[in-house]
């Protein structure tokens, strides 16, 4: 009825047009977010593990293969920084960076 007064093609409201969400995208976006944390506590949590262990395991270890722990264990943390908590960044930084402790405790 008011719309007829005032005229066609007339909007009252700011309500931007096109289309709405679908539930399904927004269930997909949930999910990727929800993802990305477990990866993160994921890949938090093996670090900490491996850094426990290492510490745990250096009593007996010779100058070489502390360093090379300590290197594993600063290029997981790294990795894990540079690639936002990817596993694989995880990994790969843990063995470039056990390389790197390895040659450095010669």
């Amino acid at each position: 009825m008011l719309l007829q007064a005032i005229g066609p093609g007339v909007r009252l409201n700011c309500v931007p047009e096109g289309p709405e969400p679908s539930n399904s995208v927004l269930k997909r976006s949930l999910n990727e977010g929800m993802q990305m944390k477990t990866t993160r506590k994921l890949a938090v949590g093996a670090i900490t593990a491996f850094l426990t262990l290492g510490m745990i395991g250096c009593g007996g270890m010779s100058q070489r293969q502390e360093s090379t722990a300590i290197g594993a264990g600063v290029g997981a943390v790294g990795g894990a920084i540079l690639t936002g908590g990817s596993p694989l960044g995880v990994v790969g930084g843990a063995a470039v960076g056990g390389v790197i402790g390895n040659q450095v405790g010669k």
